[in-house]
């Protein structure tokens, strides 16, 4: 079960990474995919796959705990 937890987490990574540099290609690296605003350079060093600034992922969190709690 850890095997296949892994190789899914894995995965999911490769697709994330393939993503990002679908975005670099196309000039949309590093702006975010909800606001358009400029991704922070500290948060793409951080995480380079990210799609969403800081704030919006902090929305989006607080979204899904909010759905999560109902």
């Amino acid at each position: 079960a850890l095997e296949l937890r892994t190789r899914d987490r894995e995965r999911k990574l490769i697709s994330k990474i393939n993503s990002a540099l679908q975005r670099i290609e196309h000039g949309e690296y590093g702006y975010c995919e909800e606001t358009g605003e400029p991704i922070g350079v500290a948060r793409l060093e951080a995480r380079p796959i990210a799609t969403l600034s800081l704030e919006a992922q902090e929305r989006h969190e607080r979204r899904e705990r909010t759905q999560r709690d109902d």
